[in-house]
Order: structure tokens, then C-alpha cells, then sequence
């Protein structure tokens, strides 16, 4: 390698949204430029003109982003570097490693059927390769590939592969458009940019061998590839929709953690001992090449829902509480106390698996009316309890201010009082501040919701009950 210096790329094409296969691939790159303490580099491959979209860009430059893979250089667009490109096509022709051919796209078939019938490969037959012929209205510029021999490499993962030159043929690098073919393109930016090392997925192998011989005719150093094994879901199968959501925005607008997918994704096809959880610095710490299985890795959504509870129990409150909030926007709620938040995360927490979950059952903590599970109410809110709601209410309201300890203390004397269990009067209680039998702790709702909204709530549900009484519909 001619430099010490480890740089690598993650090079999307942006014609849809960054999925998992993608985003591990990003990641691993991502981890060897920073345990290396190189650079890496993000480049848009949008030479694909009908397909490549801004929006889709814009999609995995956020999905980047909410990952926390940052990058020292682009995002370069390969749109914006054909004359670039046009330097490195004059100079192979210039060298001889490269030619103009004239050959027409009916002609080209009209060949590649007629090989066919004789059982040969359909390749380019070389008509145009010793000719010497100049630019032409819709002429390509080829490859001039060498005809026998072996191309070779290391791959870092899959251990020394090897293509005979006589399977690849004269490439096209340029369009009769002027534009870059995808391999040219490629080279170029690798080059150009400084490239030392080139992780990609295993569907890139086949791809590998004449991006070397471009190389090669330019003369320059190879850098060294490793090609990641193919993501599987848990049936083994290539990971698709079926599967869940493939897609990093998915997932972060479904209440995962950033944290928690990029801890799934290094999980897949690479491994540390037994440890299943890592944080950004152990992985960087730890990430190596060596680890990288030469099978593919397996995707298990269940698995990843796991982790992101995990993280969400272990992860600090005030963290979890600024990630909370958009979601609770979305569901309506503005101008939102920061304290506030944090507290009902903390009661939340234990029992929340996405912050889509969390938010949803965080909604009676920020909405003005509760509204009512019908059974739960049917059930709790009875006008038997009526009389034991109001003498709770009354006590309640000569407090100053509600803390867990006071709330015990005065529940204590109460069960002790009227000789009944803490239920009797708690899942009332806990259906007219929730709208819902299941919640946290009773005495946790009551201090995050406040005295106010706690006597406002048990006035609701004795009107309730008052209605229910009279045999009205409540």
C-alpha cells in the first residue's frame, strides 16, 4: 500500500432509502477508519441519472446521521466529477490500455446471440481492440483487458480468490453519452480520494477482479478489500420485508434507539467473546476484521426489539426523555416541561420496549382528559367505591405537595383505618388518573402527575361514578 494512513468510504447509490445490509456496511467501515484513526468518507453514487434522487440522498445522509457515523470528507457526488473521470479516460487511451469502439448495440447482440448458439460465453469478441480507431458519435471507450492469465487478491475476510482473464472482457468505461461507467467511476474516486482499504458486501466480489485491471492499467497501487458476508433473515433466507422493517429510518421512526441498531448491526456476521452489548467506544475499540465471519449473518427482529429495551432500561432518563419528545409531539403534545418528561420516563423505563410504546403510554400523563378504558371502568369506577374516592381525595388535598414518601405514609393510615388491602382502592384510583388498570406504581403516577391534576382526575371519575348512580349513561 503506498500509504500508512487507513482511509475508507461508504459509497450509497441514492435510489431508495439506506436499508440494514447498507447501513452494516457503513458501520464497519466506519469502525475501522476510527479504531485506525483514519478518515472516512461518504460518496454519493448517483450516476444512475433516472434513478438516483435527491430525496433518496437526503434519506441516507439523515439515516447516517441518527446513527451517529460521522464523516472527515463529502459527501462527494459522483455527478459532479465527470471531468475528473475524462482525465483518466484520455490517459488510458493515451497508454494504449484503453480503445474506441464503434460497435453498435444491434450489432453487439446480434454477436453475443450468434456465441450463444455455439456455446460460448456472450462476451465482447475484441472487433474494435487493434484497431486504432478515434472518437466517433456513439462510440464507447473500453478496457483493453489482458486476454489469459489470473487476476488474484487477498481478500481481508474470504482469504485469496482468483479470476481467469479470459471469463472478463473488455469493459466499457465510457458511454457514448459521456458518462462513466459504474467500474470506472469507482476506481477513479477510490484513487482520487486516497482509498486504502474497500469493505463492501460479498455481492461486490464478482466486481472486484476488473476494478483491478483498471487499476492495473493505470498503474496504480491496489488498496486492500474485505468483503462482508450477505445479511439472512432468521429463516435464512436474504433479508427482506418480510422479515420487518429494513430500512434505518424505519426503524428510528418505530422508537429504536440509534444506539441499539448500530449495536444489532456490528452483532451481525462479527463477534466479541460472549458480549452482546457494546457502546460506540467499545466497538471502536474492539471492531477488527479478523472478527468478521466469512458466512452470512443473521438479522432477528426479536432479537434487535430485546437490545432496544435493554437500552432503553439502562440508558440515562434525561437521554431517554430528549429522544422521547418528538414522539410525543407527534402524538399532540407541545410545549412540553422538560422535568416533567423525564419524570414519567422514569416511571416508564422498566416496561417500554420502543419509544413509540413509551409515548403511548405516556399519553395520560400530558392529556387534559383521560379517557377510559370502558372495561377497566365499568369494572373499578362502581359507585361502591364512591365514598372510600372522596375520603382519599380529602386527605390527598390537605398535602402540600405529593412525594412517594407522603403518599405511603397517608395510604398507610388509610388501608389501616377502613381494614381493606391496597387494591380495593388503588385500582380505582389508578383507572381515574390513567384511564387504564395497568400503569407504573400508583404513588409514582400520582408525584409526576402533580396535586392538581390528581384531585382534577378523582373529581372526573366521582362525576363518573355520580352519573353511573342515577343509572345515566356515564
Amino acid at each position: 500500500m503506498a500509504s500508512d494512513h487507513v482511509v475508507t468510504r461508504f459509497p450509497p447509490s441514492p435510489t431508495g432509502y439506506l436499508h440494514i445490509g447498507g447501513a452494516r456496511t457503513a458501520l464497519f467501515n466506519w469502525l475501522f477508519a476510527r479504531k485506525a484513526h483514519g478518515k472516512f468518507i461518504l460518496r454519493i453514487e448517483d450516476t444512475d441519472k433516472e434513478r438516483s434522487t435527491e430525496e433518496a440522498t437526503k434519506a441516507i445522509v439523515d439515516s447516517l446521521e441518527w446513527l451517529g457515523l460521522d464523516w472527515d470528507e463529502g459527501p462527494y457526488l459522483q455527478s459532479d466529477r465527470y471531468p475528473i473521470y475524462r482525465e483518466f479516460i484520455d490517459r488510458l487511451l493515451a497508454s494504449g490500455e484503453a480503445y474506441y469502439c464503434h460497435c453498435t448495440p444491434e450489432e453487439l447482440q446480434r454477436r453475443r446471440e450468434e456465441a450463444m448458439a455455439k456455446g460460448l460465453k456472450p462476451k465482447y469478441d475484441g472487433k474494435c481492440r487493434d484497431l486504432g480507431l478515434g472518437e466517433g458519435p456513439n462510440a464507447v471507450v473500453r478496457l483493453k483487458s489482458p486476454l489469459t492469465g489470473k487476476t488474484v487478491f487477498q481478500d481481508l475476510i474470504k482469504g485469496p480468490i482468483s479470476f481467469n482473464n479470459d471469463e472478463l472482457d473488455d469493459l466499457v468505461l465510457w458511454r457514448s453519452d459521456q458518462s462513466p461507467t459504474y467500474h470506472l467511476a469507482v476506481v477513479v474516486d477510490d484513487i482520487t480520494m486516497g482509498l486504502t482499504h474497500i469493505i463492501r458486501g460479498d455481492d461486490h466480489v464478482n466486481n472486484t477482479p476488473r476494478q483491478i485491471l483498471i487499476y492495473q492499467a493505470l498503474g496504480e497501487p491496489l488498496p486492500f478489500y474485505a468483503h462482508v458476508p450477505m445479511i439472512l433473515g432468521p429463516d435464512r433466507t436474504r433479508l427482506s420485508k418480510r422479515h420487518g422493517a429494513t430500512s434505518v429510518l424505519a426503524y428510528r421512526d418505530m422508537g429504536y434507539l440509534p444506539h441499539a441498531l448500530v449495536n444489532a448491526l456490528a452483532r451481525i456476521g462479527w463477534s466479541y467473546g460472549d458480549q452482546e452489548k457494546f457502546s460506540l467506544d467499545e466497538l471502536i475499540e474492539k471492531f477488527s476484521l479478523e472478527n468478521v465471519g466469512k458466512s452470512a449473518g443473521i438479522f432477528n427482529a426479536e432479537k434487535l426489539l430485546d437490545l432496544n429495551a435493554r437500552y432503553i432500561r439502562e440508558s440515562d432518563t434525561p437521554v431517554i426523555a430528549r429522544a422521547l419528545i418528538p414522539f410525543l409531539e407527534k402524538g399532540g403534545f407541545h410545549h412540553l416541561d422538560g422535568n416533567k418528561v423525564s419524570a414519567a420516563v422514569e416511571t416508564l423505563k422498566p416496561r417500554s420496549k420502543t419509544l413509540v410504546d413509551m409515548a403511548k403510554a405516556a399519553h395520560f400523563y400530558f392529556t387534559e382528559d383521560v379517557e377510559y378504558d370502558h372495561k377497566a371502568a365499568s369494572r373499578f369506577l362502581s359507585p361502591e367505591v364512591k365514598g372510600m374516592m372522596q375520603e382519599i381525595r380529602s386527605r390527598i388535598a390537605e398535602e402540600p405537595r405529593l412525594t412517594g414518601e407522603r403518599l405511603e405514609i397517608i395510604f398507610a393510615a388509610f388501608l389501616e383505618e377502613k381494614q381493606i388491602k391496597l387494591g380495593a382502592i388503588a385500582q380505582p384510583l389508578r383507572v381515574a388518573l390513567t384511564g387504564s388498570s395497568v400503569s407504573p406504581g400508583l404513588f409514582e403516577v400520582m408525584e409526576v402527575l402533580g396535586k392538581e391534576a390528581v384531585l382534577r382526575r378523582i373529581d372526573t371519575a366521582l362525576a363518573y361514578m355520580a352519573r353511573r348512580e342515577k343509572g345515566k349513561n356515564p
